[in-house]
């Protein structure tokens, strides 16, 4: 006879196993507790740990409420557990080796199975112990032969590191960041990108780290190819207007993309690191953004499992409108400027409403506006650029923008600016995009998103809606990437 009790175990256990149609995601956005200094000679390992568990500590405690509020999982940044100012040789006792997840392994079960691993015992007991699945973001060593060629000199491979643990603790996967930013010197780079992906009863789900979200490996390929219905996201995210501010770009990406994003940034306000959020095709909150203090915070959300399913999403022919219409005007002020050190062609708004185009090799840009009123202290442009970015990374762009200048002069448009006060009745922005890789973002002023206040229409047209002429606007974009003109590696 089966008692109440393992028949209760057996029906917890079917139901965990059953298709969830959706699901809570939670993203912790924390303020990094750094080494005093890391410059000179390497800490001991005892020293390295526990500066990882005051980090451990206060994540520990985002991993508990988040299950307490029903999460099924939880996104913890990029260098969240030790911070990110290191040479080669100071970073090495932060680092553990961090095994294939084909081994079937629950560190929090049995720690010692691949030698130490302190870090990797943590945070799968924060998931085993609270039923969540747990994404960290720490560093792998490889052992290698010096001799082999690209072995580094000092005989090891260091990664930048995520891992996730499921609701048993169990190490379901780990991806080793491709696409390193400037001064990551500590870290070398696989020899290919990695494709990693895991499946569970609420969606497929793949992952990456911060950089790689602007390249096409492994970012788009694992929608694309793979056919994830939601990416986890640690990042250590430096804010950069107009167009790259966190949840500006992570926001216009899940939209691009047809999928939920799961954003988690770390905080640092003298870095303008900050911005982290929950967002899908369809639902851009909620999100953070806080340059005020320096506390971390969390933030949950309900996502649909499977976005692309849903009935509110349609694939989008990004250059269908633009070309099909007729130039407009491009207007009597046609300039250059400059955007993180892209060329644009700008054209000034001088008038309450008009119709403009704007063109750069190729690309054609088409602007329909009406403003509330015409402002005598705020400047606004409307500006194209279609070529090769190359700082702080190559990547090829194709962009139509309306920004705020910060000033009057005509210097200024495509410089940093945070606050506007001019609104519009509405807008619709277009382009003859070459690329079916287009990002839509609109920022309101003083760094804030615009949940409800537009929509992209099915044929590429970024229109506004009705709520938008309530709040002074910063910007509205369509951000394009044409990969398959990036230089090659």
């Amino acid at each position: 006879m089966f008692t109440a009790s393992f028949l209760l175990s057996i029906l917890l256990w079917t139901s965990s196993c059953q298709a969830l149609e959706k699901f809570f995601g939670a993203v912790y956005e924390h303020a990094v507790i750094l080494p005093d200094d890391t410059t000179t000679a390497p800490m001991s390992r005892q020293e390295a740990l526990d500066l990882m568990n005051k980090n451990m500590d206060i994540l520990e405690e985002a991993v508990k409420t988040a299950a307490q509020q029903g999460a099924h999982i939880i996104v913890t940044p990029e260098d969240g557990i030790y911070g990110w100012i290191f040479t080669r040789q100071t970073i090495y006792p932060f680092l553990e080796d961090i095994p294939d997840p084909d081994v079937n392994w629950i560190p929090c079960s049995d720690p010692e199975r691949f030698g130490p691993a302190d870090v990797q015992t943590r945070l799968s007991c924060m998931a085993k112990n609270n039923s969540i699945y747990v994404v960290g973001n720490i560093g792998d060593k490889k052992l290698c032969n010096r001799s082999d060629v690209g072995c580094p000199d000092d005989g090891q491979y260091n990664y930048n590191t995520a891992v996730v643990y499921d609701s048993n603790g169990k190490l379901v996967a780990r991806y080793h960041k491709y696409n390193l930013f400037r001064g990551e010197n500590q870290f070398n780079v696989p020899k290919e990108p990695e494709i990693v992906t895991f499946d569970t009863p609420f969606g497929k789900f793949g992952i990456f780290i911060c950089f790689d979200i602007l390249f096409y490996n492994p970012a788009v390929a694992l929608v694309v190819e793979h056919n994830v219905d939601t990416i986890l996201f640690p990042t250590a995210w430096m804010n950069l207007l107009p167009h790259l501010t966190a949840i500006e770009f992570h926001s216009a990406w899940a939209m691009g993309m047809g999928v939920n994003l799961l954003s988690a940034n770390t905080h640092k306000n003298s870095m303008r690191m900050t911005g982290s959020g929950i967002f899908s095709p369809d639902k851009i909150v909620p999100y953070y953004y806080n340059m005020m203090n320096e506390s971390g915070h969390l933030l949950i959300s309900e996502l649909n499992s499977h976005p692309r399913n849903s009935s509110t999403y349609y694939p989008i022919a990004w250059n269908l409108y633009a070309s099909q219409i007729e130039n407009f005007s491009s207007g009597s002020n046609v300039f250059n400027g400059y955007i993180f050190a892209d060329k644009y062609t700008f054209t000034e708004l001088k008038e309450l409403n008009g119709d403009y185009s704007i063109c750069q090799n190729d690309l054609c840009c088409h602007l329909t506006y009406t403003m509330v009123e015409k402002r005598n202290d705020e400047m606004f442009v409307f500006g194209v650029f279609n070529g090769l970015h190359t700082v702080e990374g190559k990547y090829y762009l194709q962009v139509c923008t309306m920004l705020k200048c910060q000033s009057m002069d005509f210097k200024s448009c495509g410089e940093s600016v945070e606050t506007a006060a001019t609104k519009f009745k509405s807008f619709s922005i277009s382009g003859n995009f070459s690329t079916s890789f287009v990002f839509p973002e609109v920022l309101l002023t003083n760094i804030h998103l615009a949940p409800d206040m537009f929509q992209v229409l099915k044929d590429g047209r970024l229109t506004s809606k009705s709520g938008i002429s309530s709040h002074p606007l910063l910007s509205a974009t369509l951000f394009g990437r044409w990969y398959q003109k990036d230089p090659k590696i």
